[in-house]
Order: structure tokens, then sequence, then C-alpha cells
């Protein structure tokens, strides 16, 4: 079907321009452009005069954009949607296609000849040249565009239109055994990530995932049958990209046009179309029944021919997905030991999951200067969340949902292209246990560590929270053309201001956990040995267990394009973002709590305070103390943003490009308001003793005996520790000068045009800095951090971390500080050759090299391993694979089907655990390390040296009918050949060195081998 691709502007996450001094140097004033989803088309027409004007007439929707030329023959179009224009300049006229958010170049001849040319068709008096597609290729940005035709021939599990992206370098997308779906760049997590659907962002500031809505879920953000083409930015945006520290995606939806055009599709897949999960293959299992069903429709058209068109759609999934529950694998052996009702929530599995996706726009063309366009987008789902270690009984229900208007007023000239834009949004995350009750967790021992073996019975109470985000935002962006001072300048700047209420709830006084530990010679597996349970704070004052912030950021962008002559672009940008959390920087640290930091430390000599013993480790409790006015929001994230293209013939073929720059992101709000919400609501762990010997596991104090009573309700466990005493309940404090994560990137490449070819060859490095991490504050008397328990009032000796060394009258100091950091580079290579009805085919080669190392586990944010993140060492990052391609492929087969194909191939990703250091003093000191598995499979030649592998190909038949009217039948076969793709690792400690292998009986990435089926209708 043939919507156009929607015209937009990306949010105007508001910046300010590296290019700040060349604007002040042309005397420009502050203009404002944000991340812009439409793009720009400019170029020459030969012996032409000044003024003539140029059209570019989109040809499915019938709407125009004029410009005229300069002195020099010179014209620049901007604000087009992506999508197919009859371009006409001199009596010429040339039929292109432009991409989105790109800047693209189209010169025209001196006057029409007589008489055709070979690839022309005479119309009158003019010359239409057959169809072209424009690619930017002056750029300095790292990226690559997705395009509608590579969205729909190319092999899908997920209809995720983010998907696709893994196809551009250095970029990730995965599905767990889930179901659930992520996207990354480079080697940090998804959290870096933002994605702008028609320049509105959907960045989630609560809960991680980089997208509102998309942690931990099966879902996609948006429905695909509405994108019409998307850009993948990896790396050196410009300046107008904000609220990113990864990777940036810009997309253009689908408009109506002057035709009523639809499609409906029905997608189906179950059990008996897939092969069994490792899980499901061990003895004595069988297959779980399984089922996705998706589907959908879209419809577009004219309200006004020409002037105003709609456009609907609307998806649905309903999944029944296969998972399996294992054991974390060092003590995967222990399993027999298990009592029998707990034993049967291990193995396969399957979880409901649900999600309606709508989307509707209205635009207007009131004159070919002005385009205003309405959008709404609607998503809301139900899943059920157990894996890993997690049985069914143990599980959850997420309800997500994720509710967005935007009004936008587009207005061009021949010299500015403005944009004003209104947004509201409404997203909602709220899990709740499956069940109510009592919890059962059992361990096994590991070292030092307590190892899952199963979590059966309720889920915990930290399984019922609502987060979410509410509230609207208003930008302005401006485009300046056509600027002279020692060649062309295109500035645009962009201001914004947002509004946003953020909500948290984290807990209620349910479900109970009891802890028990199997084959462990110190302790029994009839007792448990520890519980865990919420409690409501005593007697201290300004704390609640539901809080929200009104937050407000401020965003400013300048950014300079400057085309210094006909082979020399220079991209100059700044940018400033600032934002207002009241909830952290009013927060007044109670009363009661500083009383106690400043008290007697009950494990140390008279007069040593608690405070005074965590400051004989560096620890400045001071730093963590709020009074609801020494705190101040970050004020310094300027972003410089410079990057350069040098086209080496001055005719697009072979460019060279590089640049650098710096990108602020946010401070995840699930974090900043544990601060308020624990104290309020904490969650206290308490142990029990051994009835045999009166002693708890590993000689914890603070020691209960054991009463099967305490299993009749949460008051019971609450009794224990009194109606007034705040015993055990974790204090969280965050430093007072908590800054933004950020991001520096370089990189340097060329990119190639040989006949029907791209190609790109770049050097990435990012250098990421403050991300945030809770570490735990308590100190044995004597300032360390290892030492030996009795210090603290334990029974016995050892050697260990002081977890009994609690502040005087409550319990553990959790302290929330910045300093996670990863170094990564990649070498990224890229081949493609476009699709095109002539050729009938079209391929894409993507291949990435990393090395990267981190500090902290890109997906933990508890770090207890050490004192303060300071004191970690940089290991291998478990963020991307050292080796990773990704081809894609479409071909026009015989008998009128198409074929697509991608192949899928990486090498291990290295697993983070720790290994044992033997100090001098002959104590082991339990240590952060990384492991990379060995390959399990191989792929055509060479031996077992790949982690991931995966043949996914689809063919569609399509039939066609009375009118324009057509059916289609497709089949996707994902995982043609069924490998095994494990995302579990077991982990051994042998001669002082972390080994690690893959848990084959775990959980895997992706699928098994699996059948789609779809059929739909077009009209």
């Amino acid at each position: 079907m043939t919507y156009s691709n929607h015209r937009n502007r990306a949010p105007a996450r508001s910046l300010l321009s590296s290019a700040l001094v060349t604007c002040l140097m042309l005397g420009a004033a502050p203009s404002v452009m944000a991340q812009s989803a439409t793009s720009s088309l400019r170029g020459q027409v030969a012996e032409a005069a000044a003024g003539t004007e140029v059209t570019a007439t989109n040809v499915a929707s019938g709407t125009v954009r004029r410009a005229t030329t300069r002195a020099d023959g010179s014209y620049s179009l901007m604000g087009l949607d992506p999508g197919t224009y009859n371009v006409v300049a001199n009596g010429q006229t040339q039929k292109v296609t432009v991409t989105v958010a790109s800047t693209a170049t189209l010169n025209f001849s001196g006057a029409p000849a007589n008489g055709s040319t070979a690839n022309a068709t005479n119309l009158d008096t003019v010359n239409v040249i057959a169809p072209t597609l424009l690619q930017e290729v002056r750029t300095s940005e790292v990226g690559k565009t997705v395009s509608l035709q590579q969205i729909q021939t190319t092999p899908q599990v997920s209809r995720n239109f983010l998907e696709f992206a893994d196809a551009v370098p250095g970029m990730i997308f995965t599905r767990d055994a889930k179901g659930n779906t992520s996207l990354r760049g480079g080697a940090t997590n998804s959290d870096g990530t933002n994605v702008y659907i028609d320049g509105v962002g959907q960045k989630s500031y609560v809960k991680g995932g980089g997208v509102a809505g998309q942690s931990g879920s099966a879902g996609n953000p948006f429905p695909q049958l509405a994108i019409g083409e998307y850009k993948v930015i990896s790396g050196n945006y410009k300046a107008e990209y904000g609220q990113v520290s990864s990777a940036a995606v810009t997309a253009a939806t689908k408009s109506g046009t002057n035709e009523f055009k639809g499609e409906t599709f029905y997608r189906y897949t179950n059990q008996d179309m897939r092969a069994k999960t490792p899980a499901e293959r061990q003895p004595n299992q069988t297959k779980f029944d399984s089922a996705e069903k998706e589907y959908g429709f879209a419809l577009g058209g004219p309200i006004i021919q020409d002037k105003a068109h709609f456009f609907v759609t609307y998806e649905a999934k309903r999944f029944e997905l296969p998972v399996t529950i294992a054991p974390e694998g060092s003590v995967a052996d222990r399993v027999g030991s298990l009592p029998a009702d707990a034993a049967a929530g291990l193995g396969p599995a399957s979880q409901q999951f649900e999600q309606d996706l709508i989307f509707a726009k209205i635009d207007v063309e009131p004159t070919d200067n002005d385009r205003i366009e309405l959008t709404f987008q609607d998503r809301d789902e139900t899943q059920e969340q157990f894996s890993g270690t997690t049985a069914p009984s143990h599980g959850r229900l997420v309800n997500n949902t994720d509710r967005r208007y935007a009004l936008r007023w587009n207005h061009s000239s021949d010299r500015f292209y403005n944009e004003v834009m209104v947004t509201h949004e409404d997203s909602f995350n709220r899990p709740t246990p499956l069940m109510l009750g009592n919890g059962f967790v059992y361990t096994s021992p590991d070292g030092p560590d307590e190892r899952t073996l199963v979590q059966a019975g309720a889920a915990s109470a930290l399984d019922s929270q609502v987060k979410g985000q509410k509230g609207w935002s208003i930008e302005d962006n401006l485009t300046l053309d056509g600027l002279q001072w020692a060649g062309d300048h295109t500035v645009k700047m962009g201001a914004k201001y947002k509004e946003i209420d953020l909500y948290a709830s984290d807990a209620q006084q349910i479900n109970p956990q009891f802890y028990y530990t199997i084959d462990d010679d110190d302790f029994p597996s009839t007792t448990p040995y520890k519980a865990q349970f919420t409690k409501p704070i005593s007697g201290v004052t300004g704390v609640t267990s539901e809080v929200r912030s009104k937050v407000k950021q401020i965003g400013l962008f300048i950014q300079d394009d400057w085309q210094v002559n006909d082979h020399l672009q220079l991209n100059l940008g700044l940018r400033w973002d600032y934002e207002k959390n009241p909830v952290y920087l009013d927060f007044v640290t109670p009363p009661e709590v500083v009383n106690a930091l400043f008290s007697q430390d009950p494990n140390a000599g008279l007069g040593q305070s608690y405070a005074q013993t965590l400051a004989l480790s560096g620890l400045n409790v001071n730093d963590y103390i709020s009074t609801g006015n020494n705190r101040k929001a970050f004020k310094d994230a300027w972003q410089p943003r410079v990057g350069f293209s040098y086209d080496i013939n001055a005719d697009e073929q072979h460019v060279i490009h590089g640049g650098a720059g710096r990108s602020y992101d946010r401070d995840l709000f699930d974090y900043l308001q544990l601060e308020t919400t624990k104290l309020a609501l904490p969650q206290p762990t308490i142990y029990f003793r051994d009835p045999a010997t009166g002693q708890c596991l590993d000689g914890q104090p603070a020691c209960y005996t054991w009463d099967p009573n305490l299993l009749n309700g949460i008051g019971n466990l609450q009794a224990l520790l009194g109606n007034t005493s705040n015993a055990g309940l974790e204090v969280d404090l965050l430093n007072n000068n908590l800054k933004a994560p950020y991001a520096d990137q370089f990189s340097i490449g060329m990119s190639n045009q040989i006949g029907d070819w791209l190609t790109d060859a770049t050097i990435a490095r990012t250098l990421t800095y403050d991300g945030f991490a809770f570490t735990l504050g308590n100190r044995y008397r004597n300032g360390n951090f290892f030492d030996n328990p009795q210090l603290c009032g334990a029974e016995k000796p050892g050697f260990g971390q002081p977890w009994s060394c609690n502040v005087p009258g409550f319990g553990s100091l959790i302290i929330g500080q910045q300093g996670i950091k990863t170094r990564a580079t990649q070498v990224l290579l890229s081949a493609q050759k476009p699709y095109s009805k002539e050729s009938g085919w079209g391929t894409s080669v993507a291949y990435t090299w990393t090395t990267a190392r981190h500090n902290r586990n890109i997906n933990e944010h508890y770090a207890f391993d050490r004192g303060v993140i300071g004191d970690y060492p940089y290991i291998k990052s478990d963020g991307a694979p050292r080796h990773r391609l990704v081809v894609t492929g479409s071909y026009d087969g015989i008998w009128g089907i198409s074929f697509g194909g991608k192949v899928t191939l990486a090498t291990p990703t290295a697993g983070n655990d720790w290994y044992p250091v033997t100090l001098a003093s002959g104590n082991a000191l339990p240590t952060p390390a990384a492991a990379t598995p060995d390959g399990n499979g191989k792929f055509l030649l060479g031996g077992k040296i790949f982690g991931y592998r995966s043949v996914d190909l689809q063919a569609t038949k399509t039939f066609k009918m009375a009118g324009n009217t057509e059916l289609y039948a497709r089949i996707d076969i994902i995982n043609v050949f069924n490998f095994d793709n494990f995302s579990q690792l077991n982990y051994t400690k042998s001669n002082g060195k972390l080994l690690a292998s893959y848990n084959e009986t775990g959980e895997v990435i992706g699928t098994p081998r699996q059948v789609k089926a779809e059929v739909g209708f077009r009209f």
C-alpha cells in the first residue's frame, strides 16, 4: 500500500549550538530545530536566473514545497517528508526519493534537451527522470537508514520495528527467552538509547529500557504498520539529539494519501510450529503449549484532496511464550536436594502476554508553506513475568500503558523552516504478584555467596509497584538556510520546555519471603535461615511510600552545518540541558536518621560515632545528608559536538568523515525515589537460629528463634521487630552532588559509492562516565569494608563484608553515588546494495568488532562487591561480543514470490562474576572478573567459535485481484537450522581464574526453530 512517509521533526531536545561563535559572526539570531524525521533537498540549477522557482510535489499526497534559486543557482527545499517527489526546476522534472532525517543533493543541468534520454520519459515539454534514491553522503554521523522495503522483506520474530536496527553496525537487538525485546548501541545497556517518533522522544525517565514501557516487555513500542522508515545513528549525532548517551533512532510515520488505501494482516505460530527448547529436550520433559497471534489493520486516505489526509492503524499481540525455569549454573547439581514442591517449579513453562497498539494521524496543509498535524498513540499491555530462577507461582502480572498526543505546525519559506510542537504523554508500569501469600527462596552456597536454585510461592512485595511519567512539553525549532560567510551555512536552533510528573510507589505490606539453604553443612535445609518482609517505619518524619516529583526540563541547542567548499563540510554544534527534580533536590534527611548516624557506633569504642567509623574509610556522611537546601540541579550539561565530512572528488563517491562530541543522559527516577520510599516502607532482613546449634548462618548477629507460626501472616514477622523498632530497616541516602551520566564519542571513517553499492568503514570510540550505582555504606569499626564479622557482633569468625554493622537503631546503609564507566572501541564495516525493481534484489552487510571494558556490569546498579565504585577493577564488558556479523537480503523470485533472508553470527559474549584472590593474610577476597565461554557451535566452516547463530528466511506470494486489491501469504522461518543460542552462564573458579560455560539446559536468546504464517489483504 502507498502511504506517504510522515514529515516531522524530532523532539526539540533543546540545544545551544556548537557553532555559537560562527553564528555570532554570521549575525544569526537564535534559531531552532529538533531531532528531525523530515528531510532536506538542495543543489544547483544550472543556467537559472536568481529567483527561479523550484517545486517538489509529493507523488502520493500531492503536497507541495517551493523554493527559489539564489544568485549562484543554488536552492534548498526543507521540511520534506521521506518519500518520492517530482522536483521541477527550469523546465526540467526529476523524480526522486528522499530518505528519513537526511540532507540530499539534487542538481539540474542546463536547459532541457529536445527529445528524450535513455532513462527518461517525455511528459509534454519536460523530461521526467526515472525515480532515483537520494542517499545522504556528506555527513559526520555514524549510522544508517532502514527502509520500508527492508522492514517488509526481512524475516522477523517480533514485529518490533526496531528489530531491523541490528542490521546497522554497532547495534544489537535481542529478544530474550521471555519474549522481551531491547535495543542497545555499542557496549552500553538499553537505558542510553532514545527513539523519536515523528520527532517526539519516547524516553523513559523512570524505568530502564531507554523507551518508555519497554523495560522487561515483550511488546512493541509502536505499531509497525505505521512506520515508513527510520534512521539509526549509533554515534556522533548532531546537537539536535538530546537525552541520549548511546544510540538515537528517528522514525517517520506514514500519512494518508490522495487515495483510500488499507491493509490487514494475521500472523500465527504455536508449539507445533516450533522445535523444542533445550529444557524441553531433557528427560521426562514435554513440550509446553505456546502460541503467538498478531493481527491488525491500517487505513489512510484523503479528507480534502491534496490538502488534508488521515491515517489510522491498530495492531494486537496475543502470546503464550515458552520460558525455562532453571537454577543458577554453579549450583545446578544440587537440584535433587530440593523439596518436591519447589523442584516442581523448575523446567519449561509458558507465560501470557497481550498488547494493543493504536496510532492515528490527521494532517492538513492549508498552504504550500504550512502543515498542521495531530497525532495520537496508545499502548496497552498485560504480561506475566517469570523466568530464570523464578517459578510461575512466584511471577508477577504487569500492566503497561503509554498514551501520547502531539500537535505540530510546520511553516517553511525560501530561507527558513520552523516547527512548533506541543505534546502530552502518560506512561505507567504497574506490576503485581500473581498470588498472595508466602514466598520461598531456595539457595545453595557457592563460596561466600548464596546462589539461587528456585524462587517459589508468592512473589516479593517489591513486585507490587507503580512507576510512571505524565506531563506536557512545548518546543520551537527553526532552520535558517543560505547564510553566507566563507561558504554556505545552514543554522538550526531549538528550545524546549517540559513539565512532567514522575511517580513511584515501591512496595506493599504483602508476601514475606523465607529463605532456605540446600546442601549447606552449616545450616539445616528444613528451617529458613532468613526472612525478608516489608514493615512500616515508625517515628521517622518526612517519608512516604508514594512519591510524585514535578520535574522541569529545559533544552537549548544550536547547530551550524557549514559547507566550506565543494569538498569540505563542517558540523558544529552545542547543546545544553537542564533538569530540576524536586524529589531529589528538596529531600530532607529525617532528623531521626541524622541523629542515628552521629550516635555512638555500638561496635566501636566509647566516643566513636557511626559517622566517625564511616570517616575512617574515607566516607564523609555529610556528603549524603540533605537539608533540603544543599543540593543543586546540575547546570553543566554543555555538550559540544563537532564533525566533518570531506568529499575527495566533490562527487559524493568517496567521503572521509569524523567527529567528536559529548552527550548527557538522565539518572533514572527509579533510583532517585528510593531515598524517600525505602525509608517509608523498607524491607528488613532477619536471620533465624539453627535449632540444633543456636547459631545463625555464617554467624549473623541479631538472630531470632524460628517459629512455624511466622508463616501465618506478615504481622507475626513485623511483631518480632516491635511496633516502635526500626532495627533492620534499610536506610538509602544519595550523594548531594549527583550529576548526569554522559558519553564522549569519537569517530573517523570513510564512505563510498561504488556503482550500486554503498560502503562505509568507521572506527568509533565511546567513553561513558558517571553511571549510577548503589553501594553498601556499612563499615567495620576500623573503617574496613572487609574484615572479621565478629567485629559486628557475629558469632563466628571469618572474612567478609560488614552487613551487620548497621546504622544504630536501623538496618544497612545503602548509598547512591556515581562512578560506573565504560570504555569501548569498535570497528564498524557496512556494505549495502539498495533494492530496486530493476535489479530485483538488495542486500546489506554489517560487521562489528568490539573491545570494551567497564567497572560494573551494564545491567547492574547495585554494587556490593566493593565499598565504593572507584574500588572496582576494569574488566571485560558483557555488553557486546568481540565479533558480530549481520547479513540481510531480498530477492524477487519466480512465480511472483519475494524472498528475504537474514544471517546473524556472533562470537560468545563475556560474562561478569567474581573469583577469589588470596591476600597475604590468607583470606580470600571476592574480586569482580570477566570470563568468556567457548563457542557452542560452528557455521559452515571453522570450529565451534560462535555464541550466537541464526539463519532466518521468509517467502511472500502476492495474488492480484480485481481492481487494486491483493491478497498475500507469507511464511517466516526463524532459526532455520535450530541453533541453540544459550543466554545463561555457569561459572567455576579454578587456580585463581574465573571460567564460564553455557548452561545448556537453561534459557535461550531468541527462539528455537520457529515457523510463522501470515496472511494479509491490501486495497
